[in-house]
């Protein structure tokens, strides 16, 4: 084995690491580990269970974003080993769920899009995210460009029909609200 291959992280331990990392930080935060409410499900339905269990209707979003950061990094990265560009993702996708579980974003989802009672995430739908988010990335590496398309259209299409409410939707609401948006998906 060379110091190269050694200097490379191995993609199991950067997950692990920023999951504890992420983990403990959100602990900081004064965030629950677990719903509220004392149970721990697979699914999460709205209401006070929304983003507290392990996935939600919200989860396919980030397994978009796996698609998404292993695209835009092997588009600009692409001379890094992919374990870096792994890294990179994991480490934006964990920043994001810092930020997304800050009063600054709470707030702005309560006031931009129909998620009223909009109350942060778990530590365990957080650790969710992130290990969804690399499901994404990993697939996506596997996958052909065109499979990779379709299962991106599909996760968000599903949630879209289903909810009202998508990555796509989601981004656009967060960034220029829009009242017509939310009122088709206040009608839901």
């Amino acid at each position: 084995m060379t110091l190269a291959r050694l200097s490379r992280p191995r993609p199991i331990l950067a997950l692990l690491l920023v999951l504890t990392i992420a983990a403990l930080l959100l602990l900081s935060f004064g965030r629950p580990v677990i719903c509220t409410c004392g149970t721990v499900a697979m699914w999460g339905h709205f209401g006070p269970e929304q983003s507290q269990m392990i996935a939600d209707w919200y989860s396919p979003s980030h397994i978009v974003h796996g698609f998404l950061f292993y695209g835009l990094l092997h588009l600009i990265a692409r001379r890094w080993p992919v374990e870096r560009r792994f890294l990179v993702a994991l480490v934006i996708e964990a920043a994001w769920e810092l930020l997304e579980n800050t009063p600054l974003i709470i707030d702005r989802y309560r006031e931009a899009t129909v998620a009223l009672g909009y109350s942060g995430d778990s530590i365990l739908n957080s650790s969710s995210d992130i290990a969804l988010m690399a499901l994404g990335f990993w697939a996506a590496r596997r996958l052909p460009v065109w499979a990779s398309v379709v299962v991106v259209l599909l996760l968000e299409l599903i949630p879209l029909i289903a909810i009202r409410d998508n990555l796509t939707l989601n981004v656009l609401m967060l960034v220029a609200p829009s009242e017509a948006v939310r009122a088709w998906q206040g009608a839901a």
